[in-house]
């Protein structure tokens, strides 16, 4: 998929935006903040990058801000992570736990809502989306996810109330007209094989919604995801976008769990097992470890058949997550042991594009896109 992009990109001071939605700060101008944004600028083709919720190397992730701050910086696409509440709405959280992301642990009246639920096998202690009626959400304030990787995050704390996927496209189709070009997300249904479970499912939810949005239509500017199979299956009987199937380096789909289906992911990204993701995805989303892996001293690898045997089947591969923090960069291209230092991401960066990725996940888009400019030679 050949997208148009912005690419005039600043990555030294910390172009801070004044615009409806984004506060105006005073955080340092430092390499480990830089956000350099512009809404104007050459254009150019090549892989497609996908602000990772948003831009939140430099915002609270999943928030507005978050969003804007992307599309400004170039971007066509955000990545939107939905959960529903327990009045049906959807709202953009990367897990319905909400403790980590939220102030929810300073309102005292919502403290009996603390509990613990088993989600997809795994135990979590917390406050959850479905336990909380939208109204009741918007009381709440977001907070910085990962603080130890970015305090400057911090200064945005409690500025920006948990938005709505209608929010987000909303805001979406304002900035379009704004910065006149086309402006899309890509939608991950979460914890389907749950949802459902407890009767709340996500699909329907999300269908309603592109419908009542007139996106539920060939070329819209919306690709949905999911790390479940048998949800896209279904999604790909009722919507007319693109799906996108995303795959981890290790373990299995909830829902190949819950029936009892023996197959992981590692047999999803087999050749024969990409010709089945191909009868109803377009694209598919790997861990990045599954395109180039780590060596035993945590250094890149050698890429792995993964991307030709995809393009083989028919599918475009968009790996996750790239992020310029220290700690998730391989070992040699780390700066220092500073936790919230940015290292060599674009070195990182370009072995993917080398090694022929269709686009990518960011969680800084700005630099993404450097790097977009420096493979392409645009």
């Amino acid at each position: 998929m050949k997208r148009k992009r912005l690419g005039v990109l600043a990555l030294s001071g910390l172009a801070l935006l004044g615009v409806a939605g984004l506060a105006i700060g005073p955080a340092a101008a430092s390499e480990e903040t830089a956000a350099g944004a512009a809404a104007h600028g050459p254009r150019h083709d090549g892989p497609v990058i996908v602000g990772h919720r948003g831009a939140p190397g430099y915002r609270p992730e999943h928030t507005l801000a978050s969003y804007e701050l992307a599309y400004r910086m170039g971007v066509d696409y955000v990545d939107v992570d939905l959960v529903p509440t327990k009045d049906g709405q959807l709202v953009a959280r990367h897990e319905p736990e909400i403790g980590g992301t939220t102030d929810v642990a300073a309102h005292p009246e919502f403290a009996s809502r603390k509990t613990t639920k088993v989600i997809d096998g795994t135990k979590m202690t917390g406050w959850f989306t479905e336990d909380f009626t939208l109204a009741e959400l918007k009381t709440l304030y977001a907070k910085e996810r990962i603080p130890q990787n970015r305090p400057n995050n911090q200064l945005y704390d409690g500025r920006y109330r948990i938005a709505t996927y209608q929010e987000v496209l909303d805001l979406t189709r304002r900035l379009g007209h704004e910065l006149h070009r086309t402006l899309g997300t890509y939608p991950e249904v979460k914890h389907s094989t749950y949802f459902s479970s407890i009767g709340n499912p996500t699909e329907p939810k999300l269908v309603s919604i592109l419908n009542r949005n007139g996106l539920n239509r060939p070329n819209a500017p919306v690709i949905i995801q999911s790390f479940e199979v048998s949800n896209l299956q279904e999604l790909h009987k009722q919507v007319r976008v693109p799906l996108l199937q995303l795959t981890e380096a290790k373990g299995a789909p909830a829902d190949f769990v819950a029936k009892g289906d023996k197959r992981t992911y590692a047999d999803l990204v087999t050749p024969a097992g990409l010709r089945e993701i191909a009868k109803y995805a377009k694209y598919l989303g790997p861990e990045k470890g599954q395109i180039i892996p780590r060596d035993a001293q945590d250094n890149l690898g050698k890429p792995t058949t993964l991307i030709a045997d995809a393009h083989r089947a028919g599918l475009e591969v968009q790996p996750y997550t790239f992020r310029n923090e220290n700690p998730f960069l391989p070992a040699n291209l780390r700066s220092s042991a500073s936790p919230s230092a940015f290292g060599n991401v674009f070195a990182e960066e370009a072995a993917f594009l080398k090694a022929g990725v269709d686009g990518f996940f960011a969680d800084q888009p700005d630099t993404a896109l450097e790097s977009v400019r420096d493979f392409t030679g645009r």
